[in-house]
Protein backbone atom coordinates (compact mmCIF):
# COMPACT_ATOMS: atom_id res chain seq x y z
CA UNK A 1 0.00 0.00 0.00
CA UNK A 2 2.95 2.61 1.18
CA UNK A 3 4.83 1.49 -2.39
CA UNK A 4 1.23 2.76 -4.39
CA UNK A 5 1.34 5.63 -2.72
CA UNK A 6 4.81 6.92 -3.37
CA UNK A 7 4.33 5.51 -7.04
CA UNK A 8 0.99 8.46 -6.87
CA UNK A 9 2.93 11.14 -5.10
CA UNK A 10 5.90 10.57 -7.55
CA UNK A 11 3.24 10.92 -10.51
CA UNK A 12 1.43 13.90 -8.98
CA UNK A 13 5.00 15.97 -8.51
CA UNK A 14 6.09 14.94 -12.14
CA UNK A 15 3.06 16.06 -13.36
CA UNK A 16 3.13 19.17 -10.88
CA UNK A 17 6.89 20.33 -12.75
CA UNK A 18 5.44 19.44 -16.23
CA UNK A 19 2.43 22.04 -15.12
CA UNK A 20 4.74 24.21 -14.04
CA UNK A 21 7.09 23.86 -17.11
CA UNK A 22 3.98 24.93 -19.17
CA UNK A 23 2.45 27.84 -17.74
CA UNK A 24 6.23 30.02 -18.42
CA UNK A 25 5.68 28.62 -21.84
CA UNK A 26 2.54 29.96 -21.84
CA UNK A 27 3.58 32.85 -20.40
CA UNK A 28 6.64 33.09 -22.75
CA UNK A 29 4.39 32.86 -25.75
CA UNK A 30 2.35 35.42 -24.31
CA UNK A 31 4.38 37.99 -24.34
CA UNK A 32 4.73 38.10 -28.70
CA UNK A 33 0.56 38.26 -28.34
CA UNK A 34 0.98 41.20 -26.24
CA UNK A 35 3.44 43.05 -28.34
CA UNK A 36 0.93 42.88 -31.34
CA UNK A 37 -2.20 43.55 -29.61
CA UNK A 38 -0.32 46.83 -28.64
CA UNK A 39 0.63 47.12 -31.98
CA UNK A 40 -3.09 47.12 -32.65
CA UNK A 41 -3.81 50.24 -30.89
CA UNK A 42 -4.47 48.71 -27.46
CA UNK A 43 -3.45 50.06 -24.09
CA UNK A 44 -1.81 47.97 -21.36
CA UNK A 45 -4.64 48.29 -19.10
CA UNK A 46 -7.13 47.33 -21.85
CA UNK A 47 -5.41 44.07 -23.03
CA UNK A 48 -4.82 43.05 -19.23
CA UNK A 49 -8.53 43.45 -18.50
CA UNK A 50 -9.99 42.01 -21.70
CA UNK A 51 -8.34 39.58 -21.01
CA UNK A 52 -9.03 38.96 -17.30
CA UNK A 53 -12.63 39.28 -18.13
CA UNK A 54 -12.77 36.37 -20.53
CA UNK A 55 -10.64 34.24 -18.39
CA UNK A 56 -12.88 35.30 -15.11
CA UNK A 57 -16.34 34.22 -17.54
CA UNK A 58 -14.65 31.14 -18.23
CA UNK A 59 -13.64 30.21 -14.80
CA UNK A 60 -17.09 31.64 -13.52
CA UNK A 61 -19.39 29.31 -15.94
CA UNK A 62 -17.29 25.78 -14.30
CA UNK A 63 -16.74 27.25 -10.83
CA UNK A 64 -20.01 29.08 -9.70
CA UNK A 65 -22.08 27.84 -6.46
CA UNK A 66 -19.75 29.49 -4.27
CA UNK A 67 -19.51 33.24 -3.91
CA UNK A 68 -17.55 34.26 -0.46
CA UNK A 69 -14.67 32.91 1.12
CA UNK A 70 -14.97 31.24 4.43
CA UNK A 71 -13.95 34.79 6.76
CA UNK A 72 -13.45 38.15 6.02
CA UNK A 73 -9.81 37.53 6.44
CA UNK A 74 -9.73 35.55 3.70
CA UNK A 75 -11.29 37.24 1.97
CA UNK A 76 -9.08 40.19 2.31
CA UNK A 77 -6.00 37.84 1.01
CA UNK A 78 -7.81 37.24 -2.48
CA UNK A 79 -7.76 40.56 -2.65
CA UNK A 80 -4.36 40.59 -2.17
CA UNK A 81 -3.90 38.15 -4.77
CA UNK A 82 -6.00 39.99 -7.10
CA UNK A 83 -3.54 43.17 -6.64
CA UNK A 84 -0.42 41.37 -6.90
CA UNK A 85 -1.11 38.74 -9.41
CA UNK A 86 -3.06 40.77 -11.31
CA UNK A 87 -3.52 44.59 -11.57
CA UNK A 88 -0.58 45.81 -9.62
CA UNK A 89 1.92 43.43 -11.66
CA UNK A 90 0.43 44.38 -14.99
CA UNK A 91 0.22 47.29 -14.90
CA UNK A 92 3.52 48.35 -12.96
CA UNK A 93 5.24 46.14 -15.87
CA UNK A 94 3.52 47.51 -18.71
CA UNK A 95 4.23 51.20 -17.47
CA UNK A 96 7.75 50.93 -17.06
CA UNK A 97 8.03 49.46 -20.21
CA UNK A 98 7.23 53.55 -20.81
CA UNK A 99 10.26 54.86 -18.82
CA UNK A 100 12.71 52.74 -19.22
CA UNK A 101 14.37 49.96 -21.13
CA UNK A 102 12.36 46.33 -22.06
CA UNK A 103 15.34 44.84 -21.26
CA UNK A 104 15.96 46.68 -17.92
CA UNK A 105 11.92 45.78 -16.85
CA UNK A 106 12.54 42.17 -18.33
CA UNK A 107 15.65 41.41 -15.93
CA UNK A 108 13.92 42.95 -13.08
CA UNK A 109 10.78 41.46 -12.88
CA UNK A 110 12.45 38.04 -13.59
CA UNK A 111 14.35 38.19 -9.85
CA UNK A 112 10.90 37.02 -8.38
CA UNK A 113 11.85 33.61 -7.59
CA UNK A 114 14.57 35.45 -5.66
CA UNK A 115 12.89 37.42 -3.80
CA UNK A 116 10.22 34.41 -3.05
CA UNK A 117 13.04 32.38 -1.91
CA UNK A 118 13.93 35.06 0.58
CA UNK A 119 10.56 36.26 1.95
CA UNK A 120 9.66 32.64 2.42
CA UNK A 121 13.57 32.31 4.40
CA UNK A 122 12.12 35.43 6.05
CA UNK A 123 8.56 34.82 7.15
CA UNK A 124 9.23 30.83 7.96
CA UNK A 125 12.44 30.57 9.17
CA UNK A 126 11.89 26.52 9.97
CA UNK A 127 11.50 26.50 6.09
CA UNK A 128 14.72 28.15 5.28
CA UNK A 129 16.33 27.23 1.78
CA UNK A 130 19.79 25.23 1.70
CA UNK A 131 22.77 26.73 0.16
CA UNK A 132 21.76 25.10 -3.09
CA UNK A 133 18.62 26.76 -3.96
CA UNK A 134 20.38 30.05 -3.68
CA UNK A 135 23.46 28.90 -5.82
CA UNK A 136 21.38 27.82 -8.62
CA UNK A 137 19.24 30.69 -8.49
CA UNK A 138 21.86 33.11 -8.62
CA UNK A 139 22.78 30.89 -11.57
CA UNK A 140 20.10 31.08 -13.47
CA UNK A 141 19.44 34.67 -12.82
CA UNK A 142 22.82 35.21 -14.42
CA UNK A 143 21.46 33.51 -17.28
CA UNK A 144 18.15 35.46 -17.50
CA UNK A 145 20.34 38.44 -17.64
CA UNK A 146 22.42 36.88 -20.77
CA UNK A 147 19.09 35.78 -22.29
CA UNK A 148 17.54 39.54 -21.90
CA UNK A 149 20.62 41.27 -23.18
CA UNK A 150 20.79 38.80 -26.47
CA UNK A 151 20.88 41.88 -28.88
CA UNK A 152 22.06 44.51 -27.01
CA UNK A 153 24.71 45.23 -23.55
CA UNK A 154 22.74 48.63 -23.60
CA UNK A 155 22.15 49.66 -20.00
CA UNK A 156 19.85 52.47 -19.18
CA UNK A 157 18.66 53.05 -15.69
CA UNK A 158 15.46 55.53 -15.02
CA UNK A 159 14.76 55.19 -11.30
CA UNK A 160 10.67 55.46 -11.67
CA UNK A 161 10.75 52.39 -14.69
CA UNK A 162 12.79 50.36 -12.13
CA UNK A 163 11.06 50.86 -9.19
CA UNK A 164 7.77 49.97 -11.29
CA UNK A 165 9.40 46.76 -12.28
CA UNK A 166 10.84 46.02 -8.94
CA UNK A 167 7.28 47.02 -7.38
CA UNK A 168 5.89 44.21 -10.09
CA UNK A 169 8.73 41.44 -9.07
CA UNK A 170 7.79 42.32 -5.00
CA UNK A 171 3.70 41.56 -5.39
CA UNK A 172 4.17 38.46 -7.51
CA UNK A 173 6.75 37.07 -4.59
CA UNK A 174 3.80 37.78 -2.33
CA UNK A 175 1.20 36.19 -4.48
CA UNK A 176 2.89 32.81 -4.42
CA UNK A 177 3.23 33.07 -0.65
CA UNK A 178 -0.29 33.96 -0.02
CA UNK A 179 -1.58 31.16 -2.58
CA UNK A 180 0.44 28.66 -0.53
CA UNK A 181 -1.56 29.65 2.19
CA UNK A 182 -4.92 29.79 0.46
CA UNK A 183 -4.16 26.66 -1.76
CA UNK A 184 -4.34 25.02 1.87
CA UNK A 185 -8.13 25.46 2.66
CA UNK A 186 -9.75 26.62 -0.92
CA UNK A 187 -9.80 24.67 -4.41
CA UNK A 188 -7.56 26.02 -7.43
CA UNK A 189 -10.71 26.81 -9.18
CA UNK A 190 -11.90 28.89 -7.00
CA UNK A 191 -8.65 30.66 -5.84
CA UNK A 192 -8.43 31.47 -9.88
CA UNK A 193 -11.76 33.01 -10.08
CA UNK A 194 -11.52 34.98 -7.25
CA UNK A 195 -7.95 36.40 -8.31
CA UNK A 196 -9.34 37.33 -11.58
CA UNK A 197 -12.35 39.18 -10.33
CA UNK A 198 -10.01 40.87 -8.09
CA UNK A 199 -7.64 41.46 -10.41
CA UNK A 200 -10.44 43.05 -13.15
CA UNK A 201 -12.34 45.23 -10.27
CA UNK A 202 -8.94 46.95 -9.12
CA UNK A 203 -7.62 47.81 -12.68
CA UNK A 204 -10.70 49.53 -13.90
CA UNK A 205 -9.95 52.74 -12.24
CA UNK A 206 -6.60 52.64 -13.31
CA UNK A 207 -8.04 51.97 -17.42
CA UNK A 208 -10.37 55.07 -16.61
CA UNK A 209 -7.94 57.65 -16.02
CA UNK A 210 -6.63 56.42 -19.48
CA UNK A 211 -6.62 59.59 -21.93
CA UNK A 212 -8.27 57.41 -25.01
CA UNK A 213 -9.73 54.08 -24.77
CA UNK A 214 -9.32 51.93 -27.52
CA UNK A 215 -12.75 51.51 -30.50
CA UNK A 216 -14.49 48.49 -29.64
CA UNK A 217 -14.41 47.88 -33.41
CA UNK A 218 -10.64 47.21 -33.19
CA UNK A 219 -11.58 43.93 -31.09
CA UNK A 220 -13.64 42.72 -34.30
CA UNK A 221 -10.61 42.27 -35.84
CA UNK A 222 -9.71 38.64 -36.24
CA UNK A 223 -5.86 38.59 -35.32
CA UNK A 224 -6.88 40.86 -32.61
CA UNK A 225 -9.42 38.22 -31.60
CA UNK A 226 -6.84 34.96 -31.74
CA UNK A 227 -4.37 36.84 -29.60
CA UNK A 228 -6.68 38.21 -26.80
CA UNK A 229 -8.63 34.39 -27.29
CA UNK A 230 -4.67 32.92 -26.41
CA UNK A 231 -4.34 35.24 -24.17
CA UNK A 232 -7.40 34.86 -21.87
CA UNK A 233 -7.98 31.30 -22.53
CA UNK A 234 -4.56 29.72 -22.34
CA UNK A 235 -2.07 32.35 -20.58
CA UNK A 236 -4.65 33.50 -18.42
CA UNK A 237 -7.36 30.86 -17.02
CA UNK A 238 -5.70 27.87 -17.98
CA UNK A 239 -2.18 28.93 -16.88
CA UNK A 240 -3.56 30.08 -13.57
CA UNK A 241 -5.46 26.91 -12.42
CA UNK A 242 -1.94 24.88 -13.25
CA UNK A 243 0.35 27.43 -11.69
CA UNK A 244 -1.74 27.24 -8.28
CA UNK A 245 -1.33 23.44 -8.91
CA UNK A 246 1.79 23.15 -9.12
CA UNK A 247 2.61 25.73 -6.16
CA UNK A 248 0.52 23.62 -3.76
CA UNK A 249 2.37 20.57 -4.95
CA UNK A 250 5.74 21.95 -5.56
CA UNK A 251 6.00 24.78 -3.03
CA UNK A 252 6.54 28.48 -3.95
CA UNK A 253 10.31 28.39 -3.96
CA UNK A 254 10.19 25.41 -6.36
CA UNK A 255 7.64 26.40 -9.08
CA UNK A 256 8.77 30.07 -8.66
CA UNK A 257 12.00 28.94 -10.59
CA UNK A 258 10.33 28.09 -13.53
CA UNK A 259 9.98 31.32 -14.02
CA UNK A 260 13.50 31.55 -14.89
CA UNK A 261 12.68 29.39 -18.74
CA UNK A 262 10.34 32.29 -18.98
CA UNK A 263 12.84 34.51 -21.31
CA UNK A 264 14.37 31.39 -23.05
CA UNK A 265 10.78 31.20 -24.31
CA UNK A 266 10.12 34.14 -25.26
CA UNK A 267 13.20 33.93 -26.96
CA UNK A 268 12.72 31.35 -29.23
CA UNK A 269 8.95 32.56 -29.84
CA UNK A 270 10.74 36.17 -30.96
CA UNK A 271 12.90 34.04 -33.31
CA UNK A 272 9.85 31.53 -34.63
CA UNK A 273 7.15 34.48 -34.84
CA UNK A 274 9.10 37.35 -34.98
CA UNK A 275 12.09 36.79 -36.89
CA UNK A 276 14.96 37.63 -34.53
CA UNK A 277 18.35 36.65 -34.43
CA UNK A 278 19.73 34.69 -31.36
CA UNK A 279 23.65 35.84 -30.56
CA UNK A 280 26.02 33.77 -28.99
CA UNK A 281 25.29 35.53 -25.27
CA UNK A 282 21.42 34.02 -25.61
CA UNK A 283 22.72 30.63 -26.09
CA UNK A 284 24.89 31.15 -23.57
CA UNK A 285 22.09 32.65 -21.01
CA UNK A 286 19.20 29.67 -22.19
CA UNK A 287 22.47 27.88 -20.82
CA UNK A 288 22.75 29.06 -17.78
CA UNK A 289 19.44 28.94 -16.72
CA UNK A 290 19.06 25.34 -17.29
CA UNK A 291 22.23 24.78 -15.83
CA UNK A 292 21.01 26.75 -12.53
CA UNK A 293 17.89 25.16 -12.30
CA UNK A 294 19.64 21.80 -12.23
CA UNK A 295 22.46 22.58 -9.96
CA UNK A 296 20.16 24.12 -7.86
CA UNK A 297 17.75 21.11 -7.27
CA UNK A 298 20.61 18.84 -7.18
CA UNK A 299 22.21 20.38 -4.45
CA UNK A 300 19.08 20.72 -2.70
CA UNK A 301 18.14 16.80 -2.66
CA UNK A 302 21.97 16.08 -1.27
CA UNK A 303 21.67 18.39 1.52
CA UNK A 304 18.00 16.81 2.38
CA UNK A 305 19.75 13.90 2.81
CA UNK A 306 22.46 14.71 5.22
Amino acid sequence: MSNDRNITHKRSVLMSHLGALLVVIMWGVAFISTKVLLEHGFRPAEIYIYRFILAYLLVLAICHKRLWSNSLRDEVLFIVCGLCAGSIYFIAENTAIEYTLVSNVSLITSISPLITTFLLALIYKNERPGRGTYIGSIIAFLGVACVIFNSSFLVKMNPLGDLLSLSAAISWSVYSLVLRKLNATYSTMFITRKTFFYGVITAIPYMLTEPQITPFSNLLDLEVILHLSFLGIVASMLAYVLWAISVKQLGAIQASNYMYITPIVTLIASVILLNEHITWIGYTGCALILGGMWLGDTLSRKEAKL
